[in-house]
C-alpha cells in the first residue's frame, strides 16, 4: 500500500483564520513501506460557486413537446497559491523510507476574501490540498476544507446601534362596518449582533378591533441570494427559519405585551463581502396572525450580523468573567506571534490584538469561540478531484466555524 496516513495539521485548533491571517502548518506522511515519488505539492485555494439546473417544456419544429434542462452556474476564484514542499517538477525519483515525515508549510490569506459559507445552491469555501506526486502512477491527493471569516466590527456601522421599533396597524371591516384598529409594535434595543447573543425583543398588542388574534410570530430568517452567469444570469432566492417564537392570543377589545429573546446560533456575518456571486442578510419576519377571512398583520425588521459585538449594548445577561475553555494545542503548533490584518483586529488566535501585539482593542469583550454552524457540505469534493483524492480524518463533510460570544446564562424574561 505504501501509504498509511497523510495528516494536515494547522497552526490553529479551530481550522479558523480571518482575511489577511498567515496560515502555518505541516503536512505528516506515514509510510509502511518505502515510496518512490518526484514531489509533493501543497495548494491552498479560495472560491465560490453557485449551482443548480432548470427544465423548461419547448416545441420542436415538428409540434412535439420535450423537456430543455440547463445547467446553471456561476464561479469565482480569489487566489489559488501552490509549490512544492518536497522535489519539483523536474526532479528526480525520491526514495522515501517506511517511517514517517513531516514538511512544513506557510501560506498568507488575501485581505479581502470573503466568509465562508456554505448554502443549498451555493458556497465559499476554502480547501488545501497535498499531492503525492508519483511517476507512472496516478497521483494520490489529501484534502482539508478550513473557515475564514471576513472581519464585520458592528462598532464602526453607525445604523446597527440606535433601536428600531417596527409599528403595524389594521382595521377590519365586518357587514360594513369598520372596527376600531389592530395595532401591534415590535421593538429591538438594537440591530447589530453577533452569533452567541440573544436578541432582546419587546411585543406590543393593542387589539381594538372586533377580531380575534390567534398568535404573533417572529422568525429570524437568513436570506440569500444566489446568482449564476453561464450560461445566462439568473438569481435563486432562499429564505431560511434560523429560530422563531410566537406569542398570543389577544382577544378582541383586549390587550397585552410580552418581552421575549431570540437566540443567534453560529452563523456566517452579514453581506459576504468581496463575493459577487452570493448575497446574504438577515431579518426578523413578524406576522400577527388572526382568525376569520382578514389578512394577517405582517412586516420584519432587519438584522445586521457581525463577528465584533457592540461595546455599547449590554445585552440581558453580562459577560463571564471565566475564560472560555479551548482545546488543547500542541506548543510546536502555535505561531511565534499574533497575525493582524491591517484594520489590526487579529486573526482567530488574536482577534482582539491591537497593532501594537498586547493592547486589546475592546477590553471588555472575552475572546470568542469558534463554534460549528449547523448548515455544512455534505461533501468538499469538486470537480479535480478524483478517486485517489481523500479527506483529512475522513472529513468530507464540512461545516464552517464562526466567531461564537458565550454569555452568562440567565432566567427567561417575564411577560410584562
Amino acid at each position: 500500500m505504501g501509504i498509511k496516513e497523510c495528516q494536515i495539521e494547522l497552526d490553529n485548533p479551530w481550522n479558523t483564520y480571518y482575511a489577511g491571517q498567515t496560515i502555518n502548518g505541516r503536512v505528516i506522511y506515514t509510510f509502511d513501506k518505502p515510496k518512490k515519488i518526484r514531489g509533493i505539492t501543497i495548494r491552498f485555494m479560495g472560491e465560490a460557486e453557485t449551482k443548480w439546473t432548470e427544465t423548461e417544456r419547448k416545441t420542436d419544429n415538428e409540434g412535439k413537446s420535450y423537456d430543455d434542462t440547463t445547467d446553471l452556474t456561476g464561479h469565482e476564484e480569489y487566489f489559488q497559491i501552490q509549490y512544492y514542499l518536497l522535489g519539483g517538477k523536474n526532479s528526480g525519483e525520491i526514495e522515501l523510507a517506511a517511517d514517517q515525515h513531516s514538511y512544513p508549510f506557510t501560506c498568507a490569506l488575501p485581505p479581502t476574501l470573503p466568509s465562508s459559507f456554505e448554502g443549498e445552491w451555493g458556497f465559499v469555501r476554502y480547501t488545501i490540498k497535498v499531492t503525492l506526486d508519483r511517476p507512472w502512477k496516478f497521483d494520490q491527493d489529501t484534502k482539508l476544507a478550513f473557515t475564514v471569516i471576513s472581519p464585520v466590527d458592528l462598532n464602526l456601522n453607525p445604523r446597527v446601534k440606535d433601536p428600531f421599533k417596527l409599528e403595524m396597524s389594521k382595521t377590519f371591516c365586518c357587514f360594513c362596518c369598520k372596527s376600531g384598529p389592530l395595532d401591534v409594535v415590535i421593538h429591538v434595543p438594537v440591530t447589530g449582533y453577533v452569533s452567541g447573543q440573544t436578541i432582546p425583543i419587546t411585543i406590543d398588542c393593542d387589539n381594538a378591533s372586533n377580531v380575534h388574534v390567534n398568535t404573533i410570530k417572529l422568525t429570524l430568517r437568513k436570506l440569500v441570494s444566489f446568482h449564476t452567469h453561464t450560461p445566462r444570469r439568473v438569481t435563486k432566492k432562499d429564505k431560511i427559519v434560523i429560530a422563531e417564537l410566537q406569542v398570543g392570543p389577544v382577544e378582541p377589545t383586549g390587550n397585552n405585551s410580552w418581552r421575549q429573546t431570540m437566540q443567534i446560533p453560529p452563523l456566517p456575518p452579514s453581506n459576504l463581502v468581496n463575493c459577487g456571486i452570493i448575497d446574504l442578510d438577515y431579518d426578523i419576519k413578524v406576522e400577527a396572525k388572526v382568525s376569520g377571512a382578514h389578512r394577517d398583520l405582517e412586516g420584519s425588521i432587519p438584522i445586521v450580523l457581525g463577528t465584533v459585538p457592540l461595546v455599547s449594548f449590554q445585552p440581558p445577561a453580562p459577560y463571564t468573567d471565566v475564560p472560555a475553555d479551548k482545546p488543547d494545542i500542541d506548543p510546536s503548533m502555535l505561531p511565534t506571534q499574533p497575525v493582524s490584518p491591517n484594520d489590526g483586529q487579529g486573526g482567530a488566535l488574536g482577534w482582539n490584538i491591537g497593532e501594537n501585539g498586547d493592547n486589546k482593542l475592546y477590553p471588555n469583550i472575552p475572546p470568542p469561540t469558534f463554534d460549528e454552524s449547523q448548515f455544512k457540505a455534505e461533501t468538499i469534493s469538486g470537480k479535480d478531484d478524483t478517486e485517489f483524492t481523500k479527506f483529512v480524518a475522513g472529513q468530507q463533510q464540512f461545516a464552517p466555524r464562526y466567531p461564537t460570544y458565550k454569555f452568562t446564562p440567565s432566567a427567561p424574561p417575564a411577560d410584562i
